[in-house]
C-alpha cells in the first residue's frame, strides 16, 4: 500500500516516479491484480489522475477501463470508477478555472483529445453497446456516470453513435427509461442526453416520439411549474423542438394525441406581468417556438390547416391573443408572440375572423389590428417589432378576400369616420411619413390587402386625397406617382432607394392583372416619360434596383394593357422602349431585380427577417411576382404586332380547344356521375332482388306447408267433392258460431232487462216511502215545541234522499253503459241483432230473420265462389286464411261481450247491496220513530191500505 500512497501524494522516501510511470504502473495493476480490492483502488488513482494527465490515462488505460466495464460487472463502484475516468478522457467541457495564459490552441488541442478518444472507444461498436446494457442497472454510481459518458461521446461523434444505437436492440427505449427515474439527477442528464441522440436524425426522432415520450416530456413540464419552471423545463422545451422541428410524422402524431390541447396552460401568464425572470423569458421564448413548429408555413397546408383548426379549438390562440393585447410583457415575449399568433392564423378563415374581433383593452376599445399597425408606423418602436406587426398583417390577409375588403373599405370615402382611428388612415400616414421605413412597410401591408384580389384593386382606384388646402383632392394612384416623378418636396422626403422601393412594389402589385388600373396609371401623361427616362439612365448601384422596378412596372403596362388609349397602346409603348431605352438594355434592367442579393434571401419564407432596416427592400410575396410576370414580359417586349396577332389568334384557337376540352370534361363528369349512380342502382336492385328471392323462397316454403294442410283436411272432411265440403263446413262452423252466439246475447238481455224492471220497481217503493216518513217527520216537528231529534232525524232522511237520487243516478248510467254495450255487440259482429231497453220486438226478430236469410245467401254465394276457386290452390289458401281470420275476430268479439256482460252483471250485484243497505236504514229510522211514540206502518200495510184512507186522512189535516 506504500506505492499507493506514494502516488496519492504520501511521504515515502526516495525519488517520486514521474506521471506516466505512474499511470504505467497503475494500468499493469489494473490488468494483472487478482484481487477486487486493487483493481477498484488502481482504477480510483486512474480516475484521480485523468484530469491533469488526460492524454497519458488515455492512451495507456482505455483498453483496461472497457475490460473492467466487461469483466467486473458485479461491483458498482469499479464500474462507476471506470465510467468516470472514461468520461474525463471523452468530454471536452469541463468546469473548470483555465489560466489566463491557456489560449485558444490549448482548447483546441483538448477539442482534438476528445475527438481522439472518442474515435478510439467507439472503433469497436459493442463498447457502445456495452455501455447500454450498464445504463440497465439501477445503481446511481453506474447509471449516472454511464448517462453522462453517452451524452460527452453523442456530442463528440453524433452521427457514428445514433447509428450504433439506432441499430442496437431496445437502444432507445432504454435512454427513454431515463425519463422515469426517480432521481432528478439523473432524470435531467437524461433529457440532456436525448438531445444530442435526437439532433438531426428523423429515425431516431420517431422512435423516441413512439415511446410516448410527449406524454413523459408535457408532463414533466407540468410538474415543474409550466412557464414558471427552471432549467428542466427549457430542456424538455429543446428536447420537443428537435423532436417536432422539420418531422411531419411525428408533427401528426402530436395532433393526433391531443398534445396541442396540453399546451394552452402554458401561456396563462396571469394579470400581474411586472416580474419576469430571465428563465422564464427563456422557457416562453421556447414555448412560443413549439407552437410556431406545428403551424409553419414550410409545412404541408394539410397539416397546418389541422393544427390552426386545433388551436383555435382549443382556445390556444385566444390565449396567445390575450399575451399580446397585456400590459407588461417583456418585448422579446411580444414580438415573438406576434410572429406565433402570425402563422396561426395564416391562410386560416376562422382564426382570421377571430383575430380580426379581437379588441385592445382601451377606453374605447380599438381593434388589435389597429393597434399593431399603430406600432408598426411609429419610427419609435422597435425594429424588430415593426417587423412582426408587419408579418402579422401579412398573415392576416393572406388568402383572406374578406379581411381585404374590410381594410380597403376603411380607405373608402363612405366608410370614413373622423372620430375614430383606421387601418387605412395608418396606412396611408405611413404611407407619405417622413421614415421612409414606414413608407416601406406601409407599401408593403398595402399591396398585400390587393394580393390577387381584382376586386379590391379596383375598389382602391376610388380612394381621394386631400393634398393641400385649395387644391382638388387628388386619387391615390395619382399621389403615390406624383411621389415618385414629381420634383417638389415630396421627391425630396420620397428620394431614398427604400421608399422608392416599396412605392414601385405597390403600384406593381396594384396594376398587374387589373387592366383598369393600367388605364388609370397610363392616363397620366407623365408616368410613362418617368419611366422611361429613369430606365435609360447610367445610374449608380444603389439606383439600378429602382431602374429594374421601373422597367417591371412598364412592362406590366405593356402586358395587362387593353389598348383603350390611343397614345399608350401595346405597340406605342413598346416602339418607346425600342427607342428611349433599347430593347436588349431594357431586359439587362428588368433583370437587376432578381440578381439582387436582397431578392433571394426574401423569397426563402415568408417572414421578413432582417438585421438591419436598411436590409428591408423586398417582401416574399412581391418576388413571386416578379418570378411570374419576368419571362412573360421579356417576351412581350420582343414581339412584334404581327407575331402578337399570330399570338392571340393562337390564343383563340387554344381558348376554343380549351373550351371544347372543358365541355368534355364536363360530359364526362356528367357521365361519370351518371355511370356511378347507375352503379348505385344496380347495387341497390341486386340487393332487393336477393331479398325478394329469399321471400320468395319463404313464400314457396309456405305454400307447400298450405298444400300439406290442404290435403289433410281434405282426407278428413271426405272424398267427394272435398273442396266445396270443406268450404260448406267452414261456413257452417261460422254460422254455428254465430247463432249461438245470438242465443247467449238475447239471453242475458233478457236477464238484465227483468232485473232492471225489478230494481225499478224497488226504487219507486223506497221513493214513496221515504215521501211517506219524510211528511210525518215534518208533523212531528210542528206538534214538538223540543222537537231537535226530529230536525235530526230530518237531515237524516234528506241525506238518504240525496243518497236514493245518486244511486238513480247510477242506474241509469247502468242504462246508458247497457245501451253501449248493446251498440258495440251490433257493430262488432254483422250478425248480432240490436235490442232495445224493454224487448226485442217483434220488427227486430223481423229483421234478425232477414239478415240471418242473407247471411244464408251470402253462405251460397261463397259456396259458388269455393267451386271457382278450387281450381286455384293459392286462391283456395287465401279463402282458408280470410275464414279462420273471421272466426278469430269473432271469438275475441265474443270474449269482450263476456267481458262487458259479467262486469255489469257484478255492477247489478253492487246496486243490490247498496239497495239492502238502504232498507237497513229505513228500518232503523222506523224504529227510532216507533221509539218516539209515532205510529209508523210497515210496507205491506201501505200497500194494503186503500187510497180512499188516504183523502180521509188529507182531509183530516186540512180541517187541523
Amino acid at each position: 500500500m506504500n506505492f499507493f500512497r506514494g502516488v496519492m501524494g504520501g511521504q515515502a522516501a526516495g525519488p517520486q516516479p514521474s506521471g506516466a510511470e505512474t499511470i504505467q504502473k497503475l494500468c499493469d495493476r489494473v490488468a494483472s491484480s487478482t484481487l477486487l480490492e486493487d483493481r477498484r483502488d488502481a482504477v480510483r488513482a486512474l480516475k484521480s489522475l485523468s484530469k491533469k494527465y488526460r492524454m497519458e490515462v488515455g492512451t495507456q488505460a482505455m483498453d483496461h477501463l472497457i475490460n473492467i466495464l466487461q469483466t467486473d460487472r458485479s461491483d458498482s463502484e469499479i464500474l462507476g470508477y471506470s465510467l468516470d475516468t472514461l468520461y474525463n478522457l471523452i468530454c471536452n467541457d469541463e468546469e473548470e478555472e483555465q489560466d489566463e495564459s491557456e489560449d485558444e490552441s490549448a482548447q483546441k488541442q483538448a477539442d482534438d483529445l476528445g475527438a481522439l478518444f472518442t474515435e478510439k472507444f467507439i472503433q469497436d461498436p459493442e463498447h457502445v453497446t456495452l455501455l447500454l446494457t450498464l445504463l440497465e442497472e439501477f445503481d446511481f454510481h453506474v447509471r449516472w456516470p454511464g448517462v453522462k459518458l453517452l451524452t460527452a461521446l453523442l456530442k463528440n461523434q453524433g452521427p457514428q453513435i445514433q447509428g450504433i444505437i439506432l441499430v442496437s436492440p431496445m437502444g432507445v427505449s432504454r435512454l427513454m427509461d431515463l425519463l422515469a427515474d426517480s432521481r432528478e439527477v439523473i432524470r435531467n442528464d437524461g433529457l440532456l442526453l436525448l438531445q444530442q441522440l435526437t439532433k438531426s436524425n428523423a429515425a431516431i426522432q420517431k422512435i423516441v416520439a413512439f415511446e410516448n415520450a410527449f406524454e413523459r416530456l408535457l408532463d414533466i413540464i407540468t410538474e415543474e411549474g409550466s412557464s414558471d419552471g427552471g432549467i428542466v423545463v427549457e430542456d424538455c422545451l429543446l428536447l420537443l423542438l428537435n423532436l417536432l422541428k422539420n418531422n411531419s410524422s411525428n408533427q401528426n402524431f402530436f395532433k393526433e394525441g391531443s398534445y396541442i390541447q396540453r399546451m394552452k396552460p402554458w401561456f396563462e401568464v396571469g394579470d400581474d406581468n411586472s416580474g419576469w425572470s430571465a428563465q422564464k423569458v427563456t422557457n416562453l421564448h421556447l414555448m412560443l417556438q413549439l407552437v410556431r413548429v406545428m403551424v409553419s408555413p414550410v409545412n404541408s397546408p394539410g397539416a397546418t390547416a389541422s393544427c390552426q383548426k386545433s388551436m383555435f379549438q382549443c382556445g390556444l390562440l385566444q390565449q396567445l391573443c390575450t399575451i399580446l393585447m397585456a400590459t407588461g410583457v417583456p418585448a422579446d415575449i411580444l414580438t415573438e408572440t406576434i410572429n406565433t399568433v402570425s402563422e396561426v392564423i395564416r391562410g386560416s378563415q376562422v382564426n382570421q375572423d377571430y383575430f380580426a374581433s379581437v379588441n385592445a383593452p382601451s377606453t374605447p376599445p380599438r381593434p388589435a389590428i389597429v393597434v399593431l399597425l399603430m406600432s408598426m408606423v411609429n419610427e419609435r418602436q422597435p425594429f424588430v417589432l415593426r417587423c412582426a406587426v408587419l408579418y402579422c398583417f401579412q398573415c392576416f390577409l393572406y388568402k383572406n378576400q374578406k379581411g381585404q375588403g374590410e381594410i380597403v373599405a376603411t380607405l373608402l370615402p363612405s366608410t370614413i369616420d373622423a372620430n375614430s382611428i383606421s387601418a387605412g388612415q395608418l396606412l396611408c400616414g405611413g404611407l407619405f411619413s417622413a421614415d421612409s421605413l414606414s413608407n416601406w412597410c406601409a407599401s408593403v401591408a398595402l399591396a398585400h390587402a390587393l394580393q390577387d384580389n381584382l376586386t379590391q384593386k379596383e375598389q382602391l382606384l376610388r380612394v381621394q386625397l386631400a393634398t393641400s388646402m385649395g387644391n382638388p383632392p387628388v386619387s391615390l394612384l395619382q399621389q403615390c406617382t406624383n411621389i415618385l416623378s414629381q420634383g417638389d418636396k415630396i421627391i425630396r422626403r420620397g428620394s431614398k432607394v427604400q421608399t422608392r422601393v416599396g412605392l414601385l412594389m405597390l403600384l406593381c402589385t396594384w396594376i398587374s392583372n387589373c387592366p383598369i388600373a393600367v388605364t388609370h396609371f397610363l392616363h397620366n401623361q407623365e408616368n410613362v416619360p418617368f419611366l422611361t427616362a429613369q430606365i435609360s439612365e447610367n445610374l449608380g448601384e444603389d439606383e439600378r434596383l429602382v431602374q429594374g422596378l421601373c422597367a417591371l412596372l412598364l412592362g406590366i403596362c405593356i402586358y395587362y394593357n387593353d389598348n383603350s388609349l390611343e397614345n399608350n397602346t401595346k405597340e406605342k409603348l413598346k416602339q418607346l422602349i425600342e427607342k428611349r431605352i433599347g430593347k436588349e438594355n431594357f431586359v439587362e434592367k428588368l433583370g437587376f431585380i432578381a440578381k439582387h442579393e436582397l431578392y433571394s434571401r426574401a423569397a426563402q419564407k415568408p417572414q421578413p427577417v432582417f438585421s438591419s432596416p436598411e436590409q428591408m427592400l423586398f417582401d416574399h410575396e412581391f418576388t413571386k411576382l416578379v418570378k411570374e410576370l419576368e419571362g412573360v414580359i421579356t417576351k412581350a417586349v420582343h414581339k412584334s404586332s404581327e407575331e402578337e396577332k399570330k399570338e392571340e389568334e393562337v390564343k383563340k384557337t387554344l381558348e376554343q380547344h380549351d373550351n371544347i376540352v372543358t365541355q368534355y370534361k364536363e360530359l364526362i363528369r356528367e357521365q361519370d356521375a351518371q355511370i356511378q349512380e347507375l352503379k348505385e342502382k344496380v347495387a341497390t336492385m341486386s340487393s332487393q332482388n336477393e331479398q325478394l328471392q329469399a321471400t320468395l323462397t319463404q313464400q314457396l316454403s309456405q305454400i307447400q306447408q298450405h298444400k300439406d294442410q290442404y290435403n289433410i283436411l281434405k282426407l278428413k272432411l271426405g272424398k267427394e267433392n272435398q273442396s266445396q265440403s270443406n268450404s260448406q263446413t267452414d261456413g257452417s262452423q261460422v254460422n254455428g258460431l254465430q247463432t249461438e252466439e245470438l242465443t247467449q246475447l238475447r239471453e242475458q238481455l233478457e236477464e238484465l232487462r227483468m232485473q232492471h224492471a225489478v230494481l225499478q220497481k224497488q226504487l219507486d217503493n223506497k221513493d214513496a216511502l221515504i215521501n211517506t216518513l219524510r211528511s210525518e217527520a215534518e208533523q212531528t216537528a210542528d206538534g214538538s215545541a223540543g222537537g231537535s231529534e226530529s230536525t235530526e232525524l230530518l237531515k237524516e232522511l234528506e241525506a238518504l234522499r240525496s243518497q236514493v237520487q245518486s244511486q238513480s243516478t247510477e242506474i241509469n248510467q247502468l242504462n246508458t253503459e247497457r245501451q253501449e254495450l248493446l251498440r258495440r255487440a251490433e257493430a262488432g259482429s254483422p250478425d248480432a241483432v240490436p235490442c232495445s231497453d224493454s224487448s226485442l220486438d217483434t220488427n227486430k226478430m223481423v229483421e234478425l230473420e232477414s239478415r240471418l236469410s242473407a247471411q244464408t245467401t251470402e253462405t251460397q254465394k261463397l259456396k259458388e265462389e269455393n267451386k271457382r276457386l278450387s281450381q286455384s290452390q293459392a286462391d283456395l289458401e287465401q279463402q282458408l286464411a280470410s275464414v279462420t281470420s273471421t272466426v278469430a275476430i269473432l271469438q275475441t268479439e265474443k270474449a269482450q261481450l263476456q267481458t262487458e256482460v259479467q262486469e255489469s252483471k257484478k255492477e247489478q250485484d253492487d246496486l243490490l247491496m247498496l239497495l239492502a243497505d238502504q232498507d237497513q236504514k229505513i228500518l232503523s229510522l222506523k224504529q227510532r220513530l216507533k221509539s218516539l211514540g209515532e205510529t209508523v206502518e210497515d210496507e205491506d200495510d201501505l200497500d194494503a191500505r186503500d187510497p180512499t184512507d188516504d183523502e180521509d186522512e188529507d182531509e183530516d189535516d186540512d180541517e187541523d
